[in-house]
């Protein structure tokens, strides 16, 4: 405790003893209050002022991953259910990935119930999250998304479920589809196939959902990736700045039907605004403006991220 200039000898041993009592012996303040014969808001009120003249610092020693101040403050910043950002060296986006996975990982292992349904959305960071996850209550998992095919992964969306369910011990739900077909009428058919209209029907049901979210840019999400040039300028054009499982969304997480909205086979805008907790598992300070974007829209409520992500967050939009 560092002393304080404004305060006298004997008001500053008084706020010292009873910041003493208080936060080193673990007296509760009405006990405080009878021992020095003090009102019970009088001893609130000098804990108050022992904290606010810099008496008494408040720390937080934690050595792990997770940065538990900028936890706390973006989860209370955005109203969050759950948000963990973790500290780990941002400069390779492998090592990124795995470190969110981790975290991830055991977010859900602590927070899934066997009564849960979960479901989740295709992306890199996801296979990060399946390669940790070591346990998890048996929980019906439901693929959300078809799949999108990629150089660089070898695992489709199809085998994310199957390994997080054969961890759970659960029944899983998946269908064999793209994510992006060439035309609305393919889409329609493909949405009718039995496997694919069974297990988009789960999705009314789930409850806990993992995502990725991506900024319209090419690089900053697969599925912008995964159009043209041409169109992936049309839609930016439109006022898409975001997408979350190929949802697309503008600024402030409205969404924008698009040449692709009717192309993509998955769960749709008011389905994953209806899941009772859908976590984010984002990276890269250059999707902030869509991470925002998503938050504004109620497409995620919780959050697994970085130091970077969580300061462009914190900062100004």
């Amino acid at each position: 405790m560092a002393p304080t200039k404004a305060a006298g000898p004997a008001a500053l041993l008084l706020s010292a003893t009873v910041a003493r009592r208080y936060y080193f012996d673990g007296v509760s303040k009405s006990d405080i209050a009878a021992e020095l014969d003090l009102s019970r808001f009088k001893v609130a009120r000098l804990l108050d002022q022992a904290r606010e003249s810099g008496l008494v610092r408040i720390e937080f020693d934690y050595r792990g991953e997770i940065d538990l101040d900028l936890s706390l403050r973006l989860r209370a910043a955005y109203g969050l259910r759950h948000c963990v950002v973790v500290d780990v060296p941002e400069d390779d986006d492998e090592m990124l990935r795995a470190g969110l996975g981790r975290a991830a990982a055991a977010l859900l292992s602590e927070i899934v119930t066997a009564e849960d349904t979960l479901g989740l959305v295709w992306a890199r960071s996801l296979l990060a999250m399946s390669g940790s996850l070591e346990r998890l209550a048996p929980c019906t998992v439901v693929q959300l998304t078809g799949a999108l095919s990629r150089p660089d992964v070898d695992e489709s969306s199809v085998e994310l479920v199957r390994d997080v369910a054969r961890i759970a011990g659960g029944p899983a739900h998946w269908f064999h589809a793209p994510m992006i077909v060439p035309d609305a009428a393919t889409a329609r058919v493909m949405r009718t196939q039995p496997e694919v209209a069974r297990t988009l029907d789960m999705a009314r049901g789930v409850t806990k959902a993992v995502v990725g979210v991506g900024a319209w840019q090419a690089g900053l999400s697969t599925v912008a990736d995964a159009v043209g040039d041409a169109e992936r300028e049309a839609i930016h054009a439109l006022g898409v700045r975001a997408e979350v499982g190929g949802i697309q969304l503008d600024a402030h997480g409205v969404t924008v039907p698009t040449s692709l909205s009717e192309r993509v086979i998955g769960i749709d805008a008011e389905q994953l605004r209806a899941v009772d907790d859908v976590i984010g598992l984002v990276y890269g300070p250059a999707k902030a403006d869509a991470v925002r974007a998503a938050l504004r829209g109620g497409f995620v409520s919780s959050l697994v991220t970085h130091e970077g992500m969580a300061r462009a967050l914190l900062g100004p939009a």
